[in-house]
């Protein structure tokens, strides 16, 4: 006799008790395999159809907890471009993406449905401090803010053109990637009458369902990164917010974006006691070497019975402790994998963002100290750097940079 494809005798068939336990998974996907095809039903995931406010006095995208996936466009002037056409552009890039972010397509949308699931997704706008060079063309060298000056080589570094500075930021993020890709596509379209797209830098953490949100990311180091930002409402108004004695910029922030290459290979002879030692943290729970949490405050006081440091001086985590002072900006590290070089190495490595009130006063301060002696600077390569700034927020019926060119 045949295998029985009918209702049982119980009423009940193999495919309904499938069905049963997919709805008990809850926010997980339902469907039903037959072979190697999966069906997907009505039903939504929780994190496609999240959403998050497009609108307000900061853009999202910055204190916004990091998504999964994330892009950062820099886009090259043409000729044509000055203040007006760009704020004409803005005003339409805008009002596309905030329709992007709430699962509708652009009104210029080619692939309609491919916005429907939003995934969190943000679009955040930058201008790069070119456009406020007094060469530019755009006749806004008076409007720079404080801070926003061109960083000065480090001893580190060993830029590459391709992946530093820029005219035009704009960074999408979502925890799906083809939503990612989606948007980068169209809102490259729309501001192709003024810009070309200079780079594209992906990066990733963990997806969602496989660590807590809260989680501080790891990189491909294998360590946690961007344990000690800023948290409070008063830590982001003091540190990373642009005030009111800003002028047009207020509710706006200042990012340092780095492309840093890892050397896997020589990082994977080390022990695990060696790579500990060099960032000053447990690999395994984050925690500081003095501590048992990650979020346990190091003691930079602490010795060891020969009388050294437990974290040592030449350690990143050392090195970079900027404590409570004007030195504290947000870390936002995703990480990067773009294959191999043609010798066969990993192409690997993070895009380092950093956010804050004053570049010169917080950020390059740090950097400096970095690249003066930091051991991690044996596995880290420097391969990119730009400077934006992101720009204030804006309410519905308004557009991003209306403060500076409307």
């Amino acid at each position: 006799m045949g295998e029985r494809d009918s209702r049982s005798d119980a009423g009940i068939t193999r495919r309904d008790l499938f069905w049963g336990a997919g709805i008990a998974v809850g926010s997980a996907a339902i469907g039903d395999r037959v072979g190697q095809v999966v069906r997907t039903t009505e039903f939504e995931t929780v994190v496609g159809s999240a959403i998050e406010p497009f609108y307000g006095e900061h853009q999202a995208g910055v204190r916004t907890g990091m998504q999964a996936h994330g892009v950062f466009v820099a886009y090259s002037f043409s000729t044509n471009c000055n203040s007006e056409t760009l704020a004409g552009v803005l005003r339409v890039a805008t009002s596309e993406a905030e329709r992007l972010t709430r699962g509708e397509p652009g009104l210029s949308d080619t692939d309609p449905e491919l916005a429907a699931n939003p995934a969190r997704l943000t679009i955040t706008f930058g201008l790069g401090h070119t456009v406020f060079a007094v060469d530019s063309g755009m006749g806004l060298s008076s409007q720079r803010p404080i801070g926003f000056d061109e960083l000065p080589a480090f001893s580190f570094d060993r830029l590459e053109p391709t992946w530093s500075e820029g005219d035009l930021l704009v960074h999408v993020a979502a925890d799906d990637p083809l939503t990612v890709s989606h948007a980068v596509r169209h809102m490259t379209r729309v501001v192709s009458s003024i810009a070309k797209p200079h780079y594209a830098q992906r990066g990733f953490v963990r997806a969602q369902g496989v660590a807590p949100l809260a989680d501080v990311p790891r990189n491909l180091f294998g360590h946690v990164d961007g344990v000690a930002n800023p948290t409070t409402d008063a830590e982001f108004d003091s540190h990373i917010w642009a005030g009111a004695d800003a002028g047009w910029f207020a509710g706006g922030t200042q990012l340092v974006l780095r492309r840093i290459s890892m050397k896997l290979p020589e990082w994977d002879t080390l022990g695990s006691k060696d790579k500990e030692e060099a960032i000053g943290r447990r690999l395994s729970t984050g925690a500081p070497l003095t501590g048992k949490s990650v979020h346990d405050r190091p003691d930079f006081d602490a010795v060891n019975s020969r009388g050294l440091g437990v974290i040592p001086e030449f350690s990143h985590m050392r090195r970079a402790h900027t404590g409570e002072g004007r030195q504290r900006f947000l870390r936002r590290p995703f990480s990067f994998d773009d294959g191999f070089f043609p010798d066969g190495t990993p192409n690997v490595g993070m895009l380092f963002a950093a956010y804050q009130q004053n570049t010169t006063e917080q950020f390059l301060p740090v950097q400096q100290t970095l690249a003066d002696f930091d051991i991690l600077n044996l596995w880290t390569t420097p391969i990119g750097s730009s400077q934006f700034l992101i720009l204030p927020g804006c309410d519905a019926g308004g557009f991003v940079g209306e403060t500076l060119l409307g």
